[in-house]
């Protein structure tokens, strides 16, 4: 059951309102994003002001230095390099090159699509990448997001998959969650006929997706995220990459947390987090760090104002000193929130750092079976 606030405001009104209109028979399904778009607006004013002054040093050339030198060698030093098209018609162009089947269905409601990237000379046995959109838990569209590390990583050979899933003010937490278990399920049970290794199954997401997958990482099996899917459904991930993602949603210790636990108590999870803990705590990734943790790669921008950088700084330390497998960082300078949502050279280096990792991991894992099978 929901908690329902003593006083309403106007912000619980359009909410309430942009809910009832979205369960509305045939037009309902169609106006489910602008329900979501409604809860952007009213909260998205809490990050003006400083989204602003991030612009702003960016183009002045100022800011903190902490970043980790990217290296690109050989063919990768093209994909870093400017370009003369336009960073929207390079997405366009992505797409129609290497979207080999789209809307595929990997569970039975309508928001529960994908998109399958792929080469069509690549032989069986791709290692697969499954990617999760952003937009704040309230957005989750395939539409634009990822292109360049998902037409990178297709290039190299890689099965990709982006994927939709369902998302509030409509459907309240944890159904998103439960969405990208339902994606891992299907991968692990039927990327083999697209060409994909049903056996090696990594997970990347930006934003609100990078908190997804980076929670679905840490938590295969959770009863409380499974949803729909049966005991034997695997959702287990052999890697995760989170870019500027969301890792902590319990902190209430400044202004700006405040805010971020408000809309999500509100929005999002339906829930006080003073009267259910336990609901924060567990969809928390920086409280589900564990040993066994998959091998990790984090990326951030050097100014991200809408999910400030020491939050990604800070979950990279607590999951490096207990995880026994690898855990990386990395520090794009002078981008921001978003920095990816077109084809440009922070898109382009962030894509050659996700490939080099990716590659690591599924290289480490082919000698271990092969060194298992001697």
């Amino acid at each position: 059951m929901l908690d329902i606030p003593r006083a309403l405001n106007p912000m619980d009104i359009a909410l309430a309102a942009t809910r009832m209109y979205s369960t509305l028979p045939v037009v309902g399904k169609h106006l489910e994003p602008f329900a979501g778009l409604t809860a952007m607006a009213l909260y998205g004013g809490h990050y003006a002001p400083a989204a602003l002054k991030a612009a702003i040093s960016r183009r002045a050339g100022t800011g903190a230095e902490v970043q980790v030198p990217v290296e690109a060698p050989g063919e990768d030093v093209e994909a870093i390099n400017g370009s003369l098209v336009p960073p929207f018609l390079r997405s366009r162009a992505q797409k129609r090159r290497y979207l080999d089947r789209g809307s595929v269905r990997y569970g039975d409601h309508p928001s529960q699509l994908l998109d399958v990237w792929r080469r069509p000379d690549l032989p069986p046995d791709a290692p697969v990448l499954l990617f999760v959109p952003g937009g704040a838990w309230v957005q989750g569209t395939r539409v634009l997001q990822g292109h360049t590390l998902l037409a990178h990583l297709v290039r190299k050979g890689w099965v990709c998959l982006t994927m939709d899933y369902r998302v509030s003010p409509v459907h309240r937490w944890p159904r998103h969650v439960a969405d990208v278990n339902a994606a891992i399920a299907w991968a692990r049970a039927n990327v083999d006929r697209f060409g994909g290794d049903r056996n090696f199954v990594a997970i990347a997401g930006c934003s609100a997706g990078g908190h997804l997958a980076t929670l679905a990482g840490l938590t295969p099996g959770d009863e409380r995220f499974r949803g729909e899917l049966t005991d034997d459904a695997d959702t287990s991930v052999d890697a995760v990459v989170g870019i500027y993602g969301r890792y902590d949603w319990e902190d209430r210790s400044t202004t700006s947390r405040k805010n971020f636990q408000g809309f999500l108590e509100r929005v999002v999870v339906g829930r006080k987090q003073s009267r259910h803990p336990e609901v924060f705590e567990a969809a928390s990734p920086m409280a589900r760090i564990h040993a066994d943790a998959p091998p990790t790669l984090l990326i951030d921008g050097e100014h991200d104002a809408i999910i400030p950088v020491q939050e990604a700084r800070d979950f990279h330390a607590a999951l490096g000193a207990v995880s026994r497998n690898p855990v990386r960082y990395c520090e794009v300078p002078r981008a921001g929130h978003a920095f990816d949502l077109v084809d440009t050279s922070h898109a382009r280096r962030c894509a050659t750092e996700v490939s080099k990792f990716l590659t690591s991991v599924h290289a480490a894992r082919d000698r271990q079976h092969t060194a298992a099978a001697v």
